[in-house]
């Protein structure tokens, strides 16, 4: 299946009327693939899509504008085309529905179909406040200071290279296996369709025999700033390589990518769903 759809056009008819048929899927098997690791272990966790240019009208014919979470599960067999999302969600603007649950309904009946698994809608209010879309600050030691007294240039690298993390990780033994958090801000990668660039934060707790060097696991998130990925597949190669090296217990993976076209996009993959986080937003997004 192409990957390119409808944000690989030059051009694009922006829908008025509702149109489920824009929403695009892709394969989830064609990031796997790449990856080469166990499909079942990548299956576990959640991808929060939050959008906010939400809009409707009520059968009065007046606006009406909110937040949107959707969660899709990792375990569904497709993923959503970002842009082809964003048309779906401009076809409804016009579309008369007598209330929110209506329009919740509707959405997740689409998108559910278009990924082939259940995937959950929220709705939030403006006026609302929900303590669900407050800034958060993501949990554990930020490492992107690691490499400020290193003396050693850090190499443009074309694709991830996890062989940055053996070396210290297979020396070093900690005294304690638990649970490790940090995060980094410094995530970079390309979309695999238009080639631009998507930054994001990436976040991971891990309990491991082996302890995790700051500057090793740096270097290997940069190393990341020219790889083409989905945001998903980016965040479930990390997951794969964490796990071949670390062997860790219990591992969480996830991230916060900034928004485009009004949507952002938060993959986060676990070793047991129990592990699984709240969804959250972080300052840039």
């Amino acid at each position: 299946m192409s990957i390119h759809g409808i944000l690989g056009e030059q051009t694009t008819d922006y829908p008025t009327e509702y149109s489920p048929q824009t929403l695009y899927p892709i394969a989830r098997s064609m990031g796997r693939a790449a990856i080469g690791w166990q499909d079942d272990k990548l299956a576990v966790g959640v991808d929060w899509w939050q959008a906010f240019e939400m809009s409707w009208l009520n059968v009065q014919g007046v606006s009406q504008v909110a937040i949107a979470r959707f969660s899709v599960p990792a375990s569904s067999p497709y993923i959503i085309e970002s842009k082809s999302l964003k048309l779906y969600l401009n076809s409804i603007n016009f579309t008369e529905f007598a209330s929110w649950q209506a329009v919740q309904t509707l959405i997740a009946k689409d998108l559910s179909a278009c990924v082939q698994a259940d995937v959950q809608v929220e709705l939030f209010a403006l006026d609302g406040e929900p303590s669900e879309l407050m800034i958060s600050q993501p949990k554990g030691i930020c490492i992107d200071k690691a490499l400020a007294d290193s003396t050693e240039k850090v190499a443009l690298t074309l694709h991830p290279d996890a062989s940055l993390l053996r070396g210290d990780a297979q020396r070093a033994s900690s005294d304690s296996s638990a649970p490790v958090s940090f995060y980094s801000n410094l995530l970079r990668s390309n979309c695999p369709v238009t080639n631009q660039p998507d930054w994001g934060t990436l976040a991971v707790e891990i309990s491991s025999d082996l302890a995790v060097d700051d500057a090793a696991m740096l270097r290997y998130i940069l190393s990341f700033r020219q790889h083409n990925g989905f945001h998903e597949q980016c965040v479930e190669q990390i997951f794969a390589d964490l796990s071949e090296v670390y062997q860790p217990s219990q591992l969480m993976v996830r991230a916060w990518y900034t928004r485009r076209g009004g949507i952002d996009i938060n993959p986060c993959r676990v070793s047991d769903m129990s592990l699984l986080p709240k969804p959250s937003r972080l300052i840039r997004q």
